[in-house]
């Protein structure tokens, strides 16, 4: 670290504490004895997302929040787990050290999420993302959703010619 003052590249922590998310350092500088202060960041790699048309943009955790609180209007969801599901998507991107992820993958690992969580918001999600653009998608993904928990059954789907 160079001395502000003279230039100097010798100095000494002084002091060291946290502060939210960072560092804050008191140095002095060895050679003129120049005292300032510096913070420490852990840094991240800027992480881009891979739109369907190709496109690029920065990942922004704001705009997945917000069509998520979307499919959720209404329902018994908290902000704590919405803010997991924003949080479980950049914790998988910052451990895997991925750089570009597709709004695809978004898309899929916040639907996995929704439906451990809300079966109507994962639907409410799923036709936005997946553009339902008719009864049967609806139908189709209820029935996908629900074979497990048996709403209804395959000869259900199959009667809709689905």
């Amino acid at each position: 670290m160079n001395c502000p003052n003279c230039g100097y590249e010798e100095t000494k922590v002084i002091d060291s504490r946290p502060m939210e998310n960072k560092i804050r350092r008191r140095r002095g500088c060895t050679e003129c004895g120049y005292r300032f202060t510096t913070f420490e960041t852990a840094e991240t790699p800027l992480l881009m997302t891979v739109k369907r048309d190709g496109s690029f943009e920065p990942f922004d955790r704001n705009k997945l929040i917000r069509g998520v609180f979307n499919a959720i209007k209404k329902r018994p969801i908290n902000s704590q787990q919405v803010e997991h599901i924003a949080d479980n998507i950049e914790n998988y991107c910052a451990n895997a050290m991925i750089s570009q992820i597709t709004t695809v993958q978004i898309g899929e690992m916040i639907l996995e999420q929704l439906k451990n969580i809300d079966d109507v918001a994962y639907i409410r999600f799923a036709s936005v993302y997946k553009d339902f653009s008719d009864i049967e998608s609806f139908v189709k993904e209820i029935c996908e959703l629900d074979e497990k928990r048996k709403f209804c059954t395959n000869s259900d789907c199959e009667n809709r010619k689905i």
